[in-house]
Parts: structure tokens; sequence; C-alpha cells
């Protein structure tokens, strides 16, 4: 949708080939950061977490980031460190997955005999992220999401899928593994939540996001008050 040329492009997480091989296809400069170094060796990344790197300021027209600002230690400060390495008139386009996701998983989480332990990381709501964006200078920031529903034949299936994401708990220490009587109750409170067909449907809510960093030339919203038309007319029901 966005139809301008790139020059510079950051990406942000090297676990997708295919889109670094499309944006290197658009004649682009790119840059890749990845927080894990085996990945990061195997594909010539920066080696880093987005809301520690540190790099020239305005050396990038794009960033991209397919998933991980939830899973960051400090949030506002990725955003700001982002802000600072877009030129004027650069992009930022990521998305992640936001709050209201899992609920059938967090319901399990929280059968009876189970230890009160966090095994997710903190998830970020479509309003706070508008908010985020905003807070940090971003201009014209758009925030959306998407709904989208996976079916599981087990708890055991979700499992590897999360492990695979990385949106499994990330906590420092980690926190102590589960019994095999609190796997079996997990297992057996999710199992209970599905279809006719046996499977489980599980909900994620992915929060698209972008903005752009500040320039003379953007479209600016217009003055309060100036609107000539009114809304409440415009509501009317017609006869």
């Amino acid at each position: 949708m966005v139809t301008r040329t790139f020059t510079r492009t950051l990406l942000i997480g090297a676990h997708d080939k295919m889109l670094a091989e499309q944006l290197r296809a658009t004649g682009t400069e790119l840059t890749i950061l990845e927080a894990g170094p085996a990945l990061a060796a195997s594909c010539g990344a920066i080696v880093g977490e987005a809301d520690t790197i540190d790099l020239p300021f305005a050396s990038f027209d794009l960033v991209v980031w397919p998933g991980g600002l939830d899973g960051v230690n400090d949030v506002p400060g990725a955003l700001v460190r982002l802000r600072a390495l877009l030129a004027p008139d650069g992009l930022l386009l990521g998305a992640f997955v936001g709050d209201g996701s899992l609920p059938r998983l967090r319901r399990a989480a929280m059968a009876d005999g189970l230890r009160s332990i966090a095994r997710l990381h903190p998830q970020i709501d479509l309003a706070a992220m508008g908010n985020l964006l905003q807070r940090v200078g971003f201009a014209l920031p758009v925030v959306d999401v998407e709904a989208l529903t996976v079916r599981y034949a087990d708890w055991f299936a979700l499992v590897r899928d999360l492990r695979a994401a990385g949106l499994s708990s990330r906590l420092d220490p980690a926190p102590p593994p589960l019994t095999r009587d609190e796997v079996v109750r997990i297992a057996a409170a999710f199992a209970a939540a599905a279809d006719p067909d046996g499977r489980i449907a599980e909900s994620f809510r992915i929060i698209h996001f972008s903005g752009w960093a500040p320039h003379p030339d953007q479209p600016q919203p217009a003055r309060r008050g100036s609107g000539s038309a009114s809304l409440i007319e415009a509501l009317k029901p017609k006869s």
C-alpha cells in the first residue's frame, strides 16, 4: 500500500528469509538485527535487542519489525530508539501478538490445583500501542488488529507453536517447570473447550502498527473547530 521507494531498511528479526529476500528485491540496502547469535551468524545480521540497539541516528528510511515488540524489556525505550534511527519521513512498520490472545490457554492455566506462575509474557493492547507511538513522537500513527483462529488437536500442539514463535515466558530467572500433575491438569482443562470434532479453537489477536518520523511535508491534522460539516446532521436517519 505504500508506494514510496526506501533506500535503507532495518529488518528486526532474521527468522523469515523470504521477507529479507523480498526487501532486497526492492533494491534497498538491508540491515538485519537479530537477538539470537546463532541465527544472526547464519544470515549476517547484527546481534542485539531492539531496546538497546546502538546505530547512527537517522540511518534508515524504513524499519520493519514483524513480531517481537511485546517481548522486549523496555517497550517505550525500543520505540524511542527506532524513532531516532529513522530519517525524517521514514516509516516504522510492524506487528505483534497482542492483548486478548490465547484466552483458552489462559483459562486452562488457572485450573484448580495449579500454582499461580506467569507462563506468558505481558501483552500490549490496541489503545496502549497507539498511545505509545504518539508519546515517542511518531507522526500519522496507525494501529489495527487482525483476529486469527487456529484449531489444535491438543494442548501439546499449541505449546510447540508458542515455543517455536518465542511466545512462552521470557522471565529471568525462568519460572519453575510444570510438574507432571500440572501438565495433566492443564491439558485436560484445555481439551474441555474442544469443539464437537475434538479440536480446540484458540484465538490470536495480531496488532499491526505503523508510524512516520515527522517531516514538514507530511499531511497535518486540521485545526480543532475548523470543520464546516455537522456530524450530528450527517448521522441523522434519512426520511
